[in-house]
């Protein structure tokens, strides 16, 4: 049975979204990548002020991306059921007042409580936002709306330690996060004049598998955060970590039985939409590593200042600005975006191998071309995924399924972030056997009198954890690409 929406046809004149229904989400978009990708540039000078460092310091980020991830899902069904103008006016509300708390926090404690605030606001955001351009346009113009937030993800991703570092100097950290409260309350005030929808839904909540979704995805995640410091085979890891993969199950099951789910099994069963769904998170995970960890080694190895540093990061970020609507423009012209999409995915996987070249004596020039592949690769991915997996949605669905690409999104961000650290300091640890002095090297710090040796060590663990990368993304290909053969094989013969 074919259950995809037809979308070829524009909406009736009277219901034409409001000119500023597009400029304020990608608003929206931007602020929330930003907060993403520049808050880690505030971490020293909040620890300085509170006298903080370790994990109470690292949740800032941590407790941000987490609350991201976990929410985004709830989210889109929230914005299907209640109003997709509504949860995003809210969202930006709670966004901004998230960032305010943060600005006015008197201790850590409460900043890392405000930012799991401020992320979950982004959360609602991202998916609310991406239901309200789904509902609002069609065909090539929804193409190039998804195009368009493709590439104001990637500018905020790509500006945002600039500009915070920049707002950080000219006001303090304090005046960096009350910014971004005014700039979230315009948000809000803008979406007012955009066009409410909502899906053809009815029943009950789904308040039992909103619970499990959350608990599951904040356990699994608090034990790859809080490993590295503890022990994987610490008491409290591994019964976090179990009791999280059994909630993620019991989430599984209750799925299928509820009347009104969080998400909709039929969508899991989508074969195109999870293979699009797919290829978002094997570009996220290709690309973010990369971005978070590459630069400390940049400094370390090369000897770049900060700035320098950041300089030739715009190799993998540049292309991130461009390749969206491109990539977009291509697939409105008749070009396959089946065949872009594999052409990103083998960009992102060689460029990841690639990077097992990096040596320490000609750093910039063994990353830059593989940097400018991966940024293509990701940058070819934002443009055209979200708006191939909405086209292939029901339209009553288009909030929960946008909440399902930016939880992937979201919860790839935080795992990756967290692993490829844990894989940096764990290997550098077997290899220099002192744990404090491979967190010492991870951080960029080498010892006076033994560089040399802790240089080579800071390389081999880059390599290794590289390659574990690379041949994750080409082990995730693989599954894309079969699941967008079967998913076109399946949509052939429901309209045969």
């Amino acid at each position: 049975m074919n259950t995809t929406t037809d979308t070829s046809q524009p909406p009736p004149t009277a219901d034409r979204p409001s000119p500023l229904t597009l400029p304020v989400v990608l608003v929206g978009v931007v602020l929330v990548a930003m907060s993403i990708s520049g808050t880690a540039v505030a971490l020293p000078s909040i620890g300085r002020d509170l006298d903080t460092s370790g994990a109470p310091l690292n949740w800032v980020v941590a407790g941000y991306n987490l609350a991201f991830a976990a929410m985004t899902l709830i989210a889109g069904s929230a914005a299907d059921r209640i109003g997709r103008r509504r949860v995003f006016i809210g969202a930006a509300l709670v966004f901004a007042a998230g960032f305010l708390a943060t600005a006015l926090g008197p201790s850590i404690i409460v900043i890392d409580i405000a930012r799991i605030v401020s992320g979950a606001g982004g959360a609602g955001i991202m998916a609310a936002g991406g239901a309200i351009l789904a509902s609002s346009y069609d065909g090539a113009a929804r193409n190039r709306a998804f195009a368009l937030m493709g590439t104001m993800a990637g500018i905020g991703i790509a500006i945002g330690p600039t500009l915070s570092g920049l707002l950080i100097d000219a006001t303090g950290w304090q005046g960096g996060f009350a910014v971004f409260t005014a700039v979230g309350l315009l948000v809000a005030l803008g979406a007012t004049r955009a066009r409410e929808s909502r899906a053809n839904v009815s029943g009950p909540v789904d308040w039992a598998g909103s619970a499990l979704f959350v608990g599951a995805l904040s356990l699994l995640m608090f034990a790859l955060l809080e490993a590295p410091a503890l022990g994987w085979l610490h008491p409290g890891i591994l019964i976090t970590g179990i009791v999280g993969l059994a909630a993620l199950v019991l989430f599984g099951v209750v799925q299928r039985r509820s009347p009104a789910p969080v998400l909709a099994p039929a969508l899991v069963a989508n074969r195109g939409f999870m293979g699009w769904s797919l290829a978002t998170l094997t570009t996220s995970i290709g690309f973010l590593g990369v971005l978070v960890f590459l630069p400390t080694y940049l400094q370390a190895a090369a000897g770049l200042s900060p700035s320098a540093a950041g300089v030739a990061m715009l190799l993998l970020t540049a292309p991130v600005l461009v390749a969206p609507m491109v990539a977009v423009t291509l697939v409105n012209k008749g070009v396959s975006a089946r065949l872009l999409i594999v052409i990103a995915l083998a960009l992102v996987v060689a460029g990841n191998l690639w990077l097992t070249a990096l040596n320490a004596d000609h750093a910039v020039a063994a990353v830059a071309a593989p940097l400018v592949m991966i940024g293509i690769g990701m940058g070819a991915s934002f443009g055209i995924t979200d708006g191939q997996a909405m086209a292939l949605v029901p339209a009553d669905d288009v909030g929960m399924a946008a909440g399902f690409l930016n939880t992937l999104r979201g919860a790839a961000e935080a795992l990756v972030i967290a692993a490829f650290s844990a894989s940096l300091v764990g290997l550098l640890a077997a290899k220099l056997g002192d744990t404090s002095r491979a967190a010492a090297v991870g951080a960029g710090r080498l010892t006076s009198g033994a560089e040399a040796a802790e240089l080579d060590a800071f390389t081999w663990s880059w390599h290794l954890t590289q390659l574990g990368v690379g041949l994750l993304c080409l082990l995730l290909s693989v599954v894309v690409v079969t699941l967008l053969i079967r998913g076109r094989a399946a949509t052939s013969q429901g309209t045969a």
